[in-house]
């Protein structure tokens, strides 16, 4: 079994490559983490007190309280999948045939399914900033982004790092808001890629929902956009208000004369997973969902 472990070694940064080239929430895993090593919970200390009152000269300093609470995070999420490759079909190099396996896998069904999983949380979490709007055109979406700017403001979110998700089918709606001066270049890009100091990630429509449905694998695989959910219009997220945490079990490879079922590698891929809104920082979530 050397062999396999060598071999899932070498492989694991194509996987992290893949996944943070194709996914929308990959800023977001630089905030600090959690470490669940070991177990499938860590506990995390909510601390407030109280504010200033007169000092007295006679009485001295006027009694506060502190509050400590211990916040449970448990991760929830454990999915997986297997694929196998004939020794015919892979019999020159294992680095091709699992280098392409293993890109497309994370394209098409890992990174999507994270980003939906992750915005559906953080969307559904109670008492994150949330408004509600029908449709936003060029002549609404910048006043909704400057609210939702206030909101936080107001809230002394921290202004530094927040990062702006829009919806993919908003991409022209922002453009068209802004008007712009051409000048004689060959090639004109219209496109926005910052508002307001905050960097700006488009999510595809299929990814940006308030709720989803992950599927177990017998008869559909992958998720679904759940039967209550409503698209998400635009998310700003502090880092620091969410925990992205992810366990990547080692993935296991299986040479053809190990498989004792059939003559092929087998590949097997194991997540477990969660993603949270810190309880005293809900209020750097915002979320614009669309009424419809």
């Amino acid at each position: 079994m050397a062999n396999s472990i060598t071999l899932a070694q070498k492989f694991l940064p194509v996987i992290d490559e893949t996944y943070k080239a194709a996914s929308a929430t990959a800023p977001l895993d630089t905030a600090s983490q959690a470490d669940f090593t070991g177990a499938n919970e860590v506990k995390v200390l909510k601390v407030s007190t109280t504010g200033l009152g007169d000092y007295s000269r006679t009485t001295g300093y006027p009694k506060g309280d502190v509050t400590a609470v211990w916040e449970t995070l448990k991760l929830t999420e454990e999915r997986g999948k297997e694929f196998s490759i004939d020794r015919m079909d892979d019999e020159e190099t294992l680095g091709l045939a699992f280098g392409a396996v293993t890109g497309q896998f994370m394209r098409d069904w890992v990174c999507p399914e994270l980003d939906a999983y992750r915005f559906a949380k953080y969307a559904s979490t109670e008492d994150v900033l949330t408004t509600d709007a029908a449709v936003l055109t060029k002549d609404t979406i910048v006043a909704a982004l400057d609210e939702a700017v206030r909101a936080m403001d107001e809230n002394e979110v921290p202004e530094d790092g927040r990062i702006l998700f829009i919806n993919s089918e908003l991409k022209p709606k922002i453009n068209e808001a802004f008007s712009r001066t051409w000048g004689s270049n060959a090639a004109i890009n219209s496109l926005l890629f910052n508002y307001n100091n905050m960097p700006i990630v488009y999510v595809p429509k299929s990814r940006f929902y308030t709720a989803v449905t992950l599927n177990d694998g017998t008869t559909d695989w992958g998720y679904d956009k759940a039967t209550s959910a409503k698209s998400i219009n635009f998310m700003i997220v502090q880092p620091s208000a969410v925990l992205q945490a992810k366990k990547f079990c080692m993935p296991k490879i299986f040479s053809p004369d190990e498989n004792q079922a059939m003559d092929m590698w087998k590949f097997q891929f194991r997540l477990y997973h969660d993603s949270f809104v810190y309880d005293n920082k809900k209020a750097g979530v915002y979320v614009h969902k669309s009424t419809t």
